[in-house]
């Protein structure tokens, strides 16, 4: 089957251009300028799409999401996140490994790739979980199928923090596997912890969230891991960094030379430690939403191609579970089905270009992750596409959340841009608010 995309504009490799895109069965099979296409005339049994008006994206690739499946599925699942991922215009996702049970053995990360391939309407790719004790698994792991090791190198869940030096040299030192890391220093947080308890009394509300896990717990753990990734050899990246002096830690260059990268989150770019006095525990992640200089600067190293990738850390909870002190109120929320919305707001007020959106959402996780045919609009790779109205505000609700957790940190407001129609591996899987009937997703491959 053939589908051909006209009349739109093109966002894509830091250009913008009117044009058309062909999509043969899961592929892309054409792009055209202007309106080149008019000259082919072997369109037989081709379905034609307007979008005069509208943007044509490569699908984002969100590196960092924690889908809860399996044994946490009250809060969400693979069917009903990844649902929500296309919807917001997000066709491929790695998901992270602390899950019941945890992603830590050969059988587990087995067990979810086959779940995938059953309901995952996005693609998808599962990250191995480290422990102090399973290092020795590395060397089993498929290259081709796994995005990298994950280690949690401050407090989580079950055993999943990694806090022994051999263990981490074990990682660090013998795979060129990418290692991902949540780089929050535990002892820090502890004394911290105990000081403002001691001070003020048990009942904590939220603004001590980002005093307990301080700028200064971010950097103790992130300055150590790049330190040994440095001694090492290793290829280290930092999940959602938080503040402006982690920054430092970077390497800067060419992307695919760089040994040390790190990611920004789309709400730490757009949240700041302001806005607790509002949204309180709708914004309570770990690592915690920091001042708005450390927002400003993370902007900043988006905009300068110090920060790699944005990506969202989505980790629904039920709202019930979100209630409660700043010490109780579980930490993290739901953000996938909204981030590429907010980004594009974030460049409709100058702070990015759409072009610098796509760029960091889509081109460089392809890039960073090594990803096969996935992540630009280019003839041969697969017909991953989302197609954005600029035109069309968007108000988030409860009656168009798609999270399976029912609620979102940005309820109430209004974006400027909504997401058309994503098209998964060729197929038109979300459009108009519908989505088709089927399962979408595919595998990653690695190269």
């Amino acid at each position: 089957m053939k589908t051909l995309i006209k009349n739109t504009l093109i966002i894509n490799e830091r250009r913008s251009f009117k044009g058309a895109v062909l999509i043969e069965d899961d592929f892309i099979s054409e792009v055209f300028e202007g309106d080149s296409y008019l000259q082919k005339n072997e369109y037989i049994d081709v379905r034609e799409i307007d979008a005069a008006g509208k943007w044509l994206l490569p699908g984002v690739i969100d590196d960092q999401v924690h889908f809860r499946e399996p044994g946490l599925t009250h809060k969400g699942d693979i069917q009903s996140e990844s649902r929500a991922a296309v919807a917001g215009g997000v066709t491929t996702y790695m998901d992270m490994p602390n899950t019941k049970p945890q992603t830590t053995t050969i059988e587990e990360l087995n067990n979810k790739y086959d779940r995938a391939a059953e309901v995952s309407a996005a693609n998808y790719a599962f990250f191995f979980g480290g422990t102090n004790d399973n290092y020795h698994l590395i060397h089993l792991l498929d290259k081709k199928r796994v995005p990298g090791i994950k280690l949690f190198l401050g407090a989580s869940t079950g055993n999943m923090l990694v806090n022994n030096p051999g263990s981490l040299e074990h990682f660090f030192g013998e795979t060129d596997m990418l290692i991902a890391v949540h780089a929050e220093k535990e002892e820090i947080i502890q004394e911290n912890k105990t000081f403002y308890l001691s001070k003020y009394g048990e009942n904590l509300d939220i603004t001590f969230h980002p005093k307990i896990r301080s700028a200064e717990a971010c950097y103790a753990s992130s300055s150590e891991a790049a330190e040994l990734a440095r001694k090492l050899g290793a290829r280290l990246h930092i999940f959602h960094l938080s503040t402006a002096r982690e920054l430092e830690l970077l390497d800067r260059g060419d992307l695919l030379s760089r040994k040390i990268t790190g990611e920004a989150c789309v709400h730490y770019l757009w949240f700041c430690d302001e806005d607790y006095a509002t949204l309180e525990n709708r914004i309570k992640w770990n690592p915690a939403i920091k001042t708005a200089a450390d927002r400003e600067a993370l902007q900043k190293a988006v905009r300068e191609d110090i920060i790699s990738v944005v990506a969202t850390d989505h980790a629904p909870h039920l709202w019930s579970e979100k209630q409660g002190n700043c010490l109780t109120a579980a930490s993290g929320g739901p953000l996938v089905q909204h981030s590429l919305q907010t980004m594009l707001e974030l460049a409709k007020k100058g702070i990015f270009t759409p072009e610098k959106v796509v760029e960091k959402m889509c081109h460089h996780p392809t890039d960073l992750f090594r990803i096969d045919r996935r992540g630009y609009i280019r003839e041969g790779y697969y017909a991953d596409i989302v197609l954005i109205d600029p035109e069309k505000s968007y108000t988030v609700s409860k009656e168009n959340i798609l999270y399976k957790c029912g609620w979102s940190p940005f309820e109430g407001y209004t974006f400027s841009h909504s997401v058309w129609k994503t098209f998964v591996n060729g197929q038109e899987a979300y459009s108009d608010g519908a989505f088709r009937d089927g399962v979408w997703g595919k595998e990653l491959s690695f190269l």
